[in-house]
């Protein structure tokens, strides 16, 4: 019997996602089926350390920033999570309880897809077990070269290179999160940032536009920066 699935809300979803996309529309229509749709506001915790997780949540709309804190409270953010990325992965392999923080950072919704079911439809598909294990192994590195910026370079380095990063092949960048969310990614506190922001500006090697627009007038100069420490 073929699945019944139409063009609602959470195949949509589940399109967004890359893990996905390599299902036929056919296996699509089964992740859908057991997923739901749950709404989110801004500073609302999805699941906090030590939860113990049951589902893999999709960020349909909206964002969500994944943190720790450390032994002081100081937070440290990981990511932050925009439409198509998801969360709660690593409880679909282990009944390991959460070693991070969800909060979303923006109104916005979310699917829901059941764990249980989904490790099912995953001995089913084992391309979606792949594709979950390839993106978790990317995530790790990503957070291990995260720790290892914190620990060797110094704080204009890390700046400048997450700046050139973010601007990509522009000459722009605007944050999708709070200066004190983007200080806290680097491993910096809000003040640290201000100051060094307000300090690339008075060398004109950017411009500051309101809270969150931040023009890059001498790439050149950035990157020396970078490759000079």
């Amino acid at each position: 019997m073929k699945c019944s699935c139409s063009h609602n809300q959470n195949s949509t979803c589940i399109r967004r996602v890359p893990i996905f996309h390599s299902l036929t529309g056919e296996e699509m229509c089964e992740v859908s089926q057991i997923m739901r749709q749950i709404s989110v506001i801004k500073g609302e915790q999805i699941y906090a350390m030590d939860d113990e997780v049951q589902s893999l949540f999709v960020v349909n709309a909206g964002r969500v920033k994944i943190y720790r804190l450390s032994d002081t409270g100081k937070e440290q953010v990981l990511r932050v999570l925009g439409s198509g990325d998801f969360m709660g992965e690593l409880s679909l392999f282990s009944d390991a309880k959460m070693d991070h923080y969800a909060e979303c950072i923006e109104d916005g919704t979310m699917c829901v897809i059941d764990g249980v079911l989904l490790r099912e439809l995953m001995i089913k598909y084992p391309l979606i077990a792949l594709k979950l294990l390839e993106e978790v192994s990317g995530r790790l590195a990503k957070t291990e070269q995260l720790l290892e910026d914190i620990s060797l370079h110094s704080v204009e380095r890390r700046l400048a290179q997450k700046l050139l990063r973010l601007s990509k092949d522009s000459d722009e960048v605007v944050l999708e999160m709070t200066k004190r969310d983007f200080a806290s990614q680097m491993g910096m506190s809000q003040e640290t940032l201000s100051r060094k922001l307000s300090w690339f500006q008075e060398l004109n090697l950017i411009e500051q536009q309101g809270q969150r627009r931040i023009l890059l007038k001498n790439r050149e100069g950035l990157e020396g920066i970078v490759i000079g420490e």
